[in-house]
């Protein structure tokens, strides 16, 4: 890793919010792309999925996504548990910031895909009485949108359709068929 790199790292923890939030762009852009520095914050970020600081499991759950795609070891596919534990957090600002960035786990590879869209699916059928259960579901379909929009595979957007028709509320069927238009 690049000593710039590491000092956003570093920066994470800056007592100036401007800082840490440049930081945290600056690492968020970076694992939009493939990297040769995963492994090297892998086992850190895992540990920052049950930290006692809120902004540290929500990063952490958000870098570990971005990460998966520069994870030759399959590592993800182990961690993912974890992983999706973020996305139920007691704090719901960082339950959906880790859950809006799930989606980047399936650009993986097969297997990773495969869990992604199995998890978003039991959640969609089986989550109905989570709090603030409809913007969850909202992001999940918008999560499959993003995948199929990086994939273009047409079975993506036949599962997120099949979990549209699953609403009863027809408010929220339009809804969530907006992120498809």
């Amino acid at each position: 890793m690049d000593s710039v790199t590491r000092s956003y790292f570093e920066n994470l923890e800056a007592k100036d919010k401007n800082v840490q939030f440049e930081a945290f762009n600056a690492i968020n852009a970076a694992v939009k792309e493939e990297v040769d520095w995963a492994y090297e914050v892998w086992d850190e970020l895992k540990e920052w999925l049950t930290d006692s600081d809120n902004h540290r499991r929500s990063r952490g759950a958000q870098f570990l996504a971005g990460l998966a795609k520069s994870d030759p070891e399959k590592r993800i596919l182990g961690d993912f548990p974890a992983l999706w534990e973020v996305t139920k957090d007691p704090k719901f600002v960082t339950a959906r910031h880790s859950l809006q960035s799930i989606w980047r786990v399936g650009l993986a590879g097969k297997e990773q895909k495969q869990q992604v869209i199995h998890h978003i699916v039991e959640r969609f059928q089986n989550g109905v009485h989570e709090k603030h259960y409809t913007l969850i579901r909202f992001d999940m379909i918008q999560g499959l949108k993003n995948l199929y929009d990086a994939l273009k595979e047409e079975e993506i957007k036949q599962i997120a359709m099949g979990l549209i028709e699953t609403e009863e509320d027809i408010k929220y069927r339009k809804k969530y068929m907006t992120v498809w238009k």
